[in-house]
C-alpha cells in the first residue's frame, strides 16, 4: 500500500500559493511532515483528506492488490478508509465520550449495533479512556481530548491516518503517550504526522519530508538526511556584539542562547573560521539547513582566508 502524491498545486483566492508542485510517495508506517507555520503543511493535509480540491495534481491511495482510490475524483471512497485528526478538533462538551464516539461511528457507516458497540469499546480501551468513558468531554484534559480525537479517527480501521499538529499544547507526559500510540498505529496503516516538532519526527518516523512556502525541500529517511550533513555543521560561542557581522560573513542556520550568550550554528564544507567547532548533526540541523537554503547560500558565499588553527 502506498499513497502517491503527484505535482499537487493549490492557490487560494487571496493569491497565496500554498502548494507548488508537491510530489511524494508515502509507504506504510509513520511519515513525518515538517515545516514552519505557513509552510503548506495543513493545506497538504486538507487536500489529502478531501476537504479541499487542488488546482492540479493527483492524490492516489494504492493497495497491494493493485486497486487504487483517487482522492480528487473519488473523495467518498477515500473517506471510507481515512482517519483524520485536524489541528483544531472540536467536541460536544456536554456529551460523554462513549455516547459521542458511538454517534460518530454511525456517521462513519458502522450501522450494526453489536459491531459498533464492540468497536467503540475497543477503541476507548486502546486510547486509555475506558475508565472515564461516561464523563463529559468538557472535563477532559488536553491530552485526553487528543486521545479521544485519535479514537474517532480510528473508527472503521482506516488504511490512511492523518494527524495535524497532534501534540500542540500537551504536557510532556501526555505528548509521549500520544506519540507512542501513533507509533503503534503505524504498524498497520499509513500515518501522516504533520508537525513543527523536529524531535518527534527523528524519534518516530522512517519517512519524512520538509516543505516551506509550498515547496518540497527534502524527502527521505531521517537518518539518511542527517548523514548527508556529517562534517558540515559548526558552532561558536560568541558575544552579542559579534552576531550581526558573523551572520554577514558565514552561512548561519541557527542561533541559540546558552547561559545568556549566543551560540551560532554555521553550515560549511570545512571549518569556517577560528573558534568554530564541529557539531554532530541531528534532524534539527537538517531542518534549519533546508529552511534557510544553506547549501545554496554557501555556494554564493565569498571565500574567506583560511582559518588560523
Amino acid at each position: 500500500m502506498n499513497l502517491v502524491i503527484e505535482n499537487l498545486t493549490k492557490t487560494y483566492s487571496n493569491g497565496v500559493r500554498a502548494l507548488n508542485g508537491i510530489s511524494l510517495t508515502i509507504e506504510p508506517g509513520l511519515f513525518g511532515l515538517l515545516g514552519p507555520n505557513g509552510a503548506g503543511k495543513s493545506s497538504l493535509m486538507r487536500t489529502i483528506a478531501t476537504l479541499q480540491l487542488p488546482d492540479s495534481g493527483r492524490v492516489v491511495l494504492q493497495d497491494a492488490d493493485g486497486q487504487s482510490i483517487d482522492a480528487v475524483t473519488q473523495p467518498d471512497e477515500l473517506r471510507k478508509v481515512l482517519g483524520y485528526l485536524p489541528q483544531d478538533f472540536g467536541v460536544y462538551p456536554r456529551i460523554d465520550a462513549l455516547t459521542l464516539l458511538d454517534h460518530l461511528a454511525v456517521l462513519k457507516g458502522i450501522h450494526n449495533r453489536a459491531e459498533r458497540k464492540e468497536s467503540v469499546e475497543a477503541l476507548l480501551h486502546r486510547v486509555n479512556l475506558w475508565d472515564v468513558r461516561k464523563k463529559n468531554l468538557s472535563s477532559y484534559s488536553g491530552g485526553m481530548r487528543q486521545r479521544f480525537g485519535i479514537a474517532q479517527a480510528l473508527l472503521g480501521n482506516p488504511k490512511l491516518i492523518i494527524v495535524d499538529e497532534p501534540t500542540a499544547g500537551l504536557d510532556p507526559a501526555e505528548s509521549n503517550r500520544f506519540l507512542n500510540l501513533l507509533a503503534n498505529l503505524g504498524q498497520d496503516a499509513i500515518v501522516i504526522l504533520s508537525t513543527h516538532i523536529v524531535q518527534d519526527v527523528q524519534e518516530l518516523c522512517r519517512q519524512m519530508a520538509i516543505i516551506n512556502k509550498g515547496e518540497l525541500l527534502l524527502s527521505g529517511h531521517p537518518l539518511e538526511a542527517v548523514r548527508q550533513l556529517e562534517g558540515k555543521i559548526w558552532k561558536k560561542h560568541v558575544q552579542a556584539a559579534e552576531v550581526e557581522s558573523l551572520h554577514q560573513d558565514f552561512v548561519i542556520i541557527n542561533e541559540r542562547m546558552v547561559a545568556g550568550d549566543p551560540v551560532l550554528y554555521a553550515y560549511a564544507e570545512a571549518m569556517p573560521a577560528s573558534g568554530f567547532i564541529p557539531v554532530d548533526a541531528g534532524l534539527e540541523e537538517v531542518y534549519f539547513t533546508e529552511i534557510t537554503g544553506a547549501s545554496e547560500r554557501a555556494k554564493k558565499q565569498p571565500a574567506l582566508s583560511s582559518p588560523t588553527l
